[in-house]
């Protein structure tokens, strides 16, 4: 999926982010989900790819260690806040 939530109003994207945890707790199936939202990338992934500018070039992995099922009350943890620094900072070095 590119960027599919990224025209939305902010409580609709959480809704559809919602829904997509749910969907792959229950189903289990393998998505390729591209966003410019770091916040967004941590919540929704095991993986997160960071890539440069043109040309585009993976330049760093993070594995997501988050347990699941993840919910909103997730994004407040002191563990996804640094997940969350940590991925803007390999963005910005990108």
């Amino acid at each position: 999926m590119d960027e599919p939530f990224a025209a939305l109003d902010a409580i609709t994207r959480e809704s559809m982010q919602n829904f997509l945890l749910d969907l792959w707790q229950r189903e289990r199936m393998t998505v390729l989900f591209v966003t410019h939202d770091v916040e967004e990338a941590a919540l929704l992934s095991d993986r997160v790819c960071v890539m440069s500018a043109r040309p585009g070039r993976i330049v760093a992995v993070e594995e997501i260690g988050l347990e699941r099922p993840r919910d909103e009350a997730l994004r407040d943890t002191p563990e996804f806040v640094a997940l969350r620094r940590r991925l803007r900072e390999r963005l910005a070095a990108a």
